[in-house]
């Protein structure tokens, strides 16, 4: 079975598209049979990041059943070992999956035949993000170390976990789970999950185990991209500690990618960073990164909902 990656952030801006097309063609160089999906659905550039200007199909067939299985909708890269499902030619109304066809993606997604899978996620806490990063436990955040890029990835955290909660309750009973949160640990605990954890393991007990397992199983990775010297380089190990005392929630930091103007040339002449620009702290940076990925061998998680 695959090892899935979403890959997202909470705020446009934040690099993630190049981060996966990088990630992408590192895990192909070291041998892994790799697979990128863009599913920033509606903004999709994934096919001019890996030297795909025109592809003749993608994720759009297999949603209007155009295509009916998502494999055959895969289109080769000019990298060996590197696979696109390409959403260049999404309609303008791809970013509004129906329940139907979100289910049909996420079971498709998980019958693929790669040995390492990259899912490009669209920027925010829509649900389609959100349920797209459940499908694995390995899920990649992406933020800048301005403030804002790091409020909006610590939303994005936090939607997730919500999102999995949410999906063991009906409406009633999870308004019932907010107030009881409040009335036991103050106004606003609605919005910690460890908090609405403890008050489960007291009225849902069966349920609490469950989300138990599938949360302590979550293998979660934090990157911090466009690292200048001024930056703190610490931040990373900092939200990491951040999100386990205020959320109750395990991060692993997988490291910083350093800001490079490179970068911003490579993207607009439509040319590989990573080859064009191989010694720099960027690409070093980012080999560090894509080995950890590669050697990672985590289990997959089955979506509950599904």
């Amino acid at each position: 079975m695959a090892h899935v990656w979403p890959i997202g952030g909470g705020k446009g801006g934040s690099g993630k598209s190049f981060i996966t097309s990088s990630l992408g063609r590192l895990s192909a160089e070291l041998g892994k049979k790799t697979l990128i999906i863009d599913l920033d659905l509606g903004a999709a550039n994934l096919h001019t990041l890996v030297g795909v200007p025109d592809p003749q199909k993608g994720f759009s067939d297999f949603i209007r059943k155009k295509i009916p299985l998502l494999e055959d909708t895969v289109v080769e890269t000019p990298s060996a070992n590197l696979f696109l499902i390409s959403g260049a030619h999404d309609n303008f109304d791809i970013a509004n999956l129906s329940y139907e066809q979100k289910i049909r993606t996420l079971r498709a997604i998980a019958k693929l035949d790669f040995d390492r899978i990259l899912l490009d996620l669209g920027a925010g806490t829509s649900f389609n993000t959100l349920d797209f990063f459940l499908i694995s436990q390995n899920g990649i955040f992406i933020t800048t170390p301005e403030p804002t890029s790091v409020e909006n990835v610590y939303r994005l955290i936090r939607s997730i976990y919500f999102r999995r909660i949410r999906y063991c309750f009906n409406v009633t009973e999870f308004k019932e789970l907010e107030v009881e949160a409040d009335r036991q640990f103050g106004d606003g605990s609605f919005n910690r999950p460890d908090s609405l954890m403890k008050v489960i393991s007291r009225t849902h007990p069966e349920k609490y185990t469950q989300l138990n397992i599938e949360f302590d199983a979550f293998r979660f990775k934090l990157i911090i991209n466009q690292v200048r010297k001024h930056d703190n380089a610490a931040l990373g190990l900092q939200m990491c500690r951040m999100m386990d005392k205020h959320l109750g929630l395990n991060m692993e930091f997988l490291g910083n990618v350093a800001y490079d103007e490179h970068v911003h040339d490579a993207i607009c002449q439509q040319v590989s960073f990573l080859e064009r620009y191989p010694y720099t702290k960027t690409a070093t940076d980012l080999r560090e990164i894509g080995k950890q990925i590669v050697e990672s061998a985590g289990r997959q998680l089955t979506l509950r909902y599904m």
